[in-house]
Formats: structure tokens, sequence, C-alpha cells
């Protein structure tokens, strides 16, 4: 019975002071939680807002299509020979090529010592 008893307050304690870190760093009266505080932003933050604000003023036309430079590029990629699709299930055994061991239905007796 004492064991039982000194789990079950070993239990409470531990639940008390689960709920007491709980409320303190979620709850407490500080405003916002500490989770969504606001954070101040950092020189690479600010980096990173600049380089993404530039590369929205960028606007593409097709004209560098019509370009010379881009007509004499040559195209040296090779064709794709279409191949014989393989076997339906490759997985399964072949027909007619099993050994003999493997097609006889008598057991496998084991080699000799």
């Amino acid at each position: 019975m004492g064991i039982l008893k000194n789990k079950m307050v070993l239990l409470v304690l531990g639940g008390i002071l689960l709920a007491g870190f709980v409320w303190y760093s979620f709850l407490r009266d500080s405003g916002a939680p500490v989770l969504l505080q606001a954070q101040p932003a950092s020189a690479v933050d600010s980096d990173v807002v600049t380089i993404l604000l530039q590369l929205r003023a960028v606007s593409l036309s097709g004209t560098i299509f019509t370009d010379p430079a881009f007509m004499s590029l040559q195209d040296f990629g090779s064709e794709i020979v279409p191949e014989p699709v393989g076997r339906p299930n490759p997985f399964a055994p072949l027909q007619g090529s099993g050994s003999a061991a493997a097609t006889s239905s008598a057991p496998r007796q084991a080699p000799p010592r």
C-alpha cells in the first residue's frame, strides 16, 4: 500500500510541475505568447527581402528568342530511339528455363558430410 501511495504522490507532483511549466512558457501575461513574439529583423533577413523585391521588379520579354546570338545556338541532343517493352511482370519465373532440381517434385536432400 505504501508503494502505491508513493507513486501517486510522485505522479501528482509531476503533473503540478508540468502544469506550472506550461503556464510559465505559454500563458503568462507578457503580451503575446513566447512563440508568437515578433523578432527583430537581422541583416540577413533584410538582404533577402531586398533581393526578393529586386526579383519582383524583373520583367521578361520574348525578344531574347529573336536575338542573333540565340539563333546561332546549336542543338547537340540525340533522338531517343524507342525500345521494346520488357515482360509484364519482371519478377515472375521465366517460362521453360527452370533447372531440373527446381522443377522436380521430389524433395531435395542435404549433401553428404
